[in-house]
């Protein structure tokens, strides 16, 4: 027992190391598959490329040590059909992967065969975004992804600051999902405008003569190329037989171009020539020995007849794209795994038995091989071959070439690290990244045209399109814009600002105008600005207000005339009257002064009469000193006062003169000089109370901000569609049909009052705006144009064409009324006049209770010394009383103080006597 026991585990360590042999054993032939397109710029670098990879590494004892790899290439010859006939025949083979295709639409059909026999399949030049895409899991590129370029592209438009781009690229996978980021990319960074024009996969030169025409009618003159490689250069020639490579355009390419160049022999570059001033991306490829042994390798190769093209990037790429699968296939083997394929049983199960579809197997180890590819990391041609978790190559950037004079330059490097650089990013490892504007740089580039200074990018118009401009046909104020009926010109102060601005614009603007109306009534403007935005006009010269829901729509350029709601009514003059000099005062007034004249000459007259020999003599003599002292005080009259209280009555009255004589002069001027309304209405508040009707113009936004705004009931608003209308309703006023005065846009009555002279505006605009010309959204010319507003302005023309349109008969801003000069009333004066007689009234009493105070004492002294005059009866005793006290008080102020004297001194009686 013990004896078969041992027997049997002597067995059982046969088997495990017969077993053990037969799984480590390596595998003396692994197949390889390679699918692209021989007769093409990338297959016919790629082609030499393969086999000499596959060479070098059957030479190579380090790797694959013992077993040949065998290659087995096919032709898909650019198509998908037949690329993926091919993919069924190389399969068959029981190919451990799968090189190429070349081309993305054959790479979305192989991809999916790979995916259901689990073959990697890798690309060295399928550069289509979307082949990233999980749906495609045995997908992997050794190329840089599209997805990469066109960020580049993005940031290289961005770069030189333009806007708008046309983009021209293949109708396929390729072409449209390129193109697709590329407009993403651009629209993050806030492009105005992207245009695709895309091309048939197999173009004739008539597809692009179309294309390229119908580009031309488009503003952007900033073009990207995102095409095949194309060894004739179909599209720059046609684009040079087209003068699209003048200085007014801009060419970007794609890294097709820079391929379908480095593919040129040095003797046919002479093509170069139409490439003049062209910009374009080319894979970055850091330098190495590597690579210049292999280029010195190539050119022998082209000595001894084997290659027939020159050697570009998708080369370098194709053979490291061998040298990728190859130390995958080694990692492979080494970790023990077998080459094994199976049936499917899903395929087995198909009984379309005809197509030998039992012959198609799958790959047991494809997902551990895959594994092992994406693991790879080795120096090759291209730099450091490893793979990110999308199955992308890391990318190492891409230069920036521009083509002068039939030659390449490189102009700078582009890497999703840095930016832009003037250095190969390679060399600035250890910087801080930076993507600021200012670290951004790039060598002097030349143009198409041969010029250095940067293209605009844009024109607005050309020849063969011009600028569309809708102008408004006015049926009234034609004086504005209209067409002559003789010729069909457009004329008018508008159109005059407009072409005199274009000769400020810094390019040429072609254009033709195109009414918007039908001359009978006034177009509405508000649909104008629509049209400019729903691009039936390119842009609208005009009378046109710049308001708030316009602006919604459209651009607009500076305002070239200031502009605001104004009132204008009837206007009247009074400089005819012969008794205008009563006007500056109402009745109250004339009679308030000429009483405080009186009033005040009386008191003047008791306060100074006693001590002013000048106010003392005959009646006749003293009326004229009280005139002359209250009417010519201040003209240096010769005549003084000598009281305190008649200088301090005469200091308040003289200031009350000279106020209302200062007015009363200022009010006469104003009267004599500014035309008086015949209206009542002194401005938009008065006129807004009252109910008479309210005149606008039909097509004018005054209507609406007169009932929507301001509130005024609609039933007031009188349509009125010409000037003559005007007129006719001021003239019959509100009570006879006609209106109280009518609401307008300042130029509109300017020229209306420049050629009438019985009417005027009303105070100043209620309303603050503006015309301008309306341009469609982000136009650049409305910016341009709104400069030349400002140096038209500042050179005195802007104000010449105004005078031209508006000053025929004098310009009617001089003759702007205001409302009339209101008659100065005594309430503006009243508290003027109260402290005048209040101040005379109190000196007059003070005086009065002094001269009672100095009669009582005379009359006591009197009493005392026994006078006469203390015997005379009592019932007439008052009116003697009265009577000696107005005696007294015309008695001069030195008689008085003598009498006082002699009274003291002398006990004898005395009777005061009149000296008058």
């Amino acid at each position: 027992m013990r004896r078969l026991g041992f027997v049997a585990l002597f067995a059982l360590m046969i088997w495990v190391s017969h077993s053990c042999f037969v799984g480590c054993q390596k595998p003396t032939v692994v197949n390889l598959g390679a699918i692209f397109t021989f007769d093409s710029v990338i297959g016919r670098a790629a082609k030499p490329a393969v086999e000499a990879a596959i060479s070098d590494i059957n030479a190579t004892p380090t790797i694959l040590n013992g077993t040949h790899l065998n290659l087995i290439m096919e032709d898909a010859k650019c198509n998908v059909f037949l690329g993926s006939t091919e993919a069924f025949q190389v399969i068959e083979k029981e190919v451990v992967a799968i090189i190429g295709p070349q081309s993305s639409s054959i790479a979305h059909m192989i991809s999916e065969i790979a995916n259901g026999l689990q073959v990697p399949l890798v690309s060295y030049a399928a550069t289509d975004p979307t082949l990233s895409a999980l749906q495609f899991p045995f997908f992997v590129r050794t190329v840089q992804s599209d997805a990469n370029q066109m960020i580049a592209m993005a940031n290289l438009v961005d770069f030189y600051g333009w806007k708008e781009v046309i983009a021209i690229y293949i109708d396929d996978d390729y072409g449209r999902n390129g193109i697709s980021v590329l407009n993403d990319e651009l629209n993050r960074r806030q492009a105005k405008a992207f245009y695709k024009f895309p091309l048939p996969v197999h173009f004739t030169q008539n597809d692009i003569i179309s294309l390229l025409n119908q580009s031309k009618l488009l503003g952007p003159r900033v073009y990207v190329v995102h095409v095949n490689p194309d060894p004739k250069l179909r599209i720059f020639a046609i684009a040079e037989k087209l003068q699209m490579m003048t200085s007014n355009y801009v060419w970007f390419a794609t890294d097709w171009l820079s391929a379908t160049i480095d593919s040129f022999a040095p003797m046919n570059r002479t093509v170069l020539h139409v490439l003049q001033g062209v910009v374009a991306l080319r894979q970055h490829i850091p330098e190495s020995n590597q690579k210049k042994d292999f280029m010195s390798r190539w050119r022998k190769m082209q000595q001894k007849g084997l290659v027939t093209s020159e050697l570009n990037t998708y080369g370098l790429c194709a053979y490291d794209t061998v040298w990728t699968v190859a130390h995958s296939i080694d990692r492979f083997i080494n970790d023990g795994n077998n080459l094994t394929f199976s049936s499917s049983g899903k395929l087995n199960d198909t009984k379309t038995t005809e197509m030998n579809l039992e012959k198609i197997k799958v790959f047991d180890g494809g997902a551990i091989l895959l594994e092992d590819l994406l693991r790879t990391n080795f120096s090759g041609l291209t730099g450091q071959v490893h793979f990110s978790s999308d199955r992308n190559i890391v990318t190492s950037g891409y230069d920036v070439i521009n083509i002068d004079k039939m030659a390449v330059h490189t102009v700078g490097y582009w890497s999703s690290i840095f930016g832009f650089s003037a250095s190969p990013a390679e060399t600035l490892q250890g910087r801080q990244n930076s993507h600021s504007e200012t670290d951004q740089k790039l060598h002097s580039v030349t143009w198409p045209g041969g010029k250095k200074e940067r293209p605009r990018g844009w024109v607005i118009a050309d020849d063969e399109r011009p600028l569309r401009i809708g102008v408004p046909y006015r049926a009234s104020f034609v004086e504005f814009v209209t067409e002559l009926h003789d010729s069909h010109k457009i004329v008018g102060y508008c159109i005059d600002v407009f072409t005199e601005a274009l000769k400020f614009v810094p390019y040429d603007v072609p254009y033709k105008f195109e009414l918007f109306g039908d001359g009978r009534s006034n177009p509405k403007y508000d649909q104008l600005a629509k049209m400019v935005a729903d691009d039936v006009f390119d842009a609208a010269v005009g009378d046109i207000a710049i308001v708030k829901n316009r602006t919604k729509n459209a651009d607009f350029s500076q305002p070239y005339i200031t502009t605001g709601l104004v009132i204008v009514a009837p206007i009247r003059s009074s400089k005819s009257s012969a008794w205008v000099f009563l006007k500056p005062f109402t009745v109250d007034m004339w009679c308030m002064t000429a009483a405080a004249f009186l009033i005040i000459a009386v008191v003047i007259w008791v306060l100074e009469h006693r001590v002013n020999d000048s106010f003392r003599g005959p009646p006749r003599r003293q009326i004229v000193t009280m005139f002359i002292m209250t009417t010519l005080r201040f003209n240096n009259s010769e005549e003084e006062t000598v009281s305190t209280f008649g200088r301090v009555v005469m200091v308040v009255w003289l200031f009350l003169l000279m106020v209302i004589t200062s007015s009363y002069t200022a009010n006469l001027t104003s009267i004599l000089t500014v035309q008086q309304l015949s209206s009542p209405i002194t401005g938009i508040d008065s006129l807004i109370a009252s109910s008479w009707p309210i005149g606008y113009q039909v097509g004018s936004f005054a209507y609406s901000y007169l009932s929507e705004t301001l509130n005024i009931h609609r039933s007031r608003l009188v349509e009125l569609h010409n000037p003559e209308e005007y007129e006719s309703a001021l003239r019959l006023g509100p009570d006879n049909g006609g209106v109280a005065a009518i609401v307008d846009e300042l130029p509109y009555v300017e020229l209306f009052l420049s050629k009438r002279t019985d009417f005027g505006i009303i105070g100043q605009p209620f309303t603050k705006s503006g015309w301008g010309f309306a341009f469609q959204r982000d136009s650049a010319l409305a910016v341009d144009m709104s400069t030349a507003i400002l140096k038209l302005s500042e050179n005195g023309k802007l104000q010449d064409i105004h005078e031209k349109w508006f000053c025929k008969m004098g310009c009617p801003g001089a003759r702007r009324g205001n409302s009339e000069p209101n008659q100065l009333h005594l309430v503006s004066f009243w508290g003027l006049y109260l402290l005048c007689g209040s101040i005379a009234l109190a000196a007059l009493l003070v005086f009065l209770l002094r001269m009672v105070r100095q009669f009582a004492r005379y009359r006591r002294s009197q009493l005392r010394l026994g006078s006469p005059s203390s015997s005379v009866h009592s019932t007439t005793r008052c009116s003697q009383i009265i009577y000696n006290f107005f005696d007294f008080i015309d008695e001069k102020e030195e008689a008085i103080k003598k009498m006082f004297m002699q009274c003291e001194i002398n006990p004898a009686p005395q009777t005061p006597m009149s000296t008058t």
